[in-house]
């Protein structure tokens, strides 16, 4: 393989300092993920450049024999202090740890960027940064073709279910279901909220009393279709004052 540098304009979705001082950052660019190296990096400029959330232009060399890309240089395009603000914090970092989750490296996606940027601008300075992210969340989930099934029980494959599904995060017919179900409301959100458009969806929020119980089925739909995601345990007290776990 040749050494090569490159350009590549990105946010940081994922921060790690190793205990030789390197910062290991990912990235999210308009042309997939993008992992490296800032080898120093608390040591110098690049330590303030190169947080969570941030927008960077940076330039990255991949040398012959390095399975990490080393980054040279970063110029900060673009950040939003108000994510650092408790009630906005824990939903920023879910949509980054999705985004890790659903995007590979190499994959190019301008609209995975587009969509997670718009994301964070919208935690950041939505009054309702919950409601912002269960849109998002779900938006992102779209996009990467996962889809809770919502037309036929998930069980028996039953039209038309309305009963949440406790273990898979989809919908069950009554006679699959043990629990009460879905307010039209909610079953609303849950069949359209991938094809409606983000404005529609931030323009009819769901109530946060109903919010409790579709966190739910996105965790649980996200565990089983993608893995555990560790973000969920900072939620536990920003989303309606309810655990997200299963009882």
């Amino acid at each position: 393989m040749r050494s090569r540098s490159t350009n590549r304009n990105g946010i940081v979705i994922r921060r790690r300092v190793t205990p030789a001082g390197d910062i290991i950052v990912t990235l999210l660019t308009p042309q997939g993920k993008l992992k490296a190296v800032a080898r120093g990096g608390v040591r110098g400029p690049l330590a303030s450049r190169l947080n969570l959330f941030h927008h960077v232009a940076t330039q990255v060399y991949q040398g012959p024999h390095n399975d990490l890309a080393s980054v040279k240089q970063a110029v900060l395009e673009g950040a939003l202090p108000r994510l650092a603000e408790p009630e906005r914090y824990a939903f920023a970092h879910l949509m980054a740890e999705f985004a890790d989750a659903l995007f590979q490296e190499g994959e190019f996606s301008e609209q995975a960027f587009d969509l997670f940027a718009g994301a964070l601008r919208g935690i950041s300075h939505q009054s309702d940064p919950e409601w912002v992210a269960l849109v998002m969340s779900y938006k992102l989930l779209g996009l990467a073709g996962m889809l809770p099934q919502t037309a036929r029980c998930a069980r028996c494959g039953q039209p038309d279910p309305t009963h949440p599904d406790p273990l898979g995060g989809q919908l069950l017919c009554a006679g699959c279901a043990a629990l009460p179900a879905y307010p039209e409301e909610s079953l609303d959100f849950l069949r359209n909220v991938v094809r409606r458009s983000v404005r529609a969806s931030m323009e009819a929020p769901v109530t946060t009393e109903q919010r409790p119980a579709l966190w739910r089925a996105l965790e649980r739909f996200v565990t089983v279709q993608i893995g555990n995601v560790h973000s969920w345990r900072q939620l536990v007290p920003a989303a309606s004052g309810e655990a997200l776990a299963l009882t």
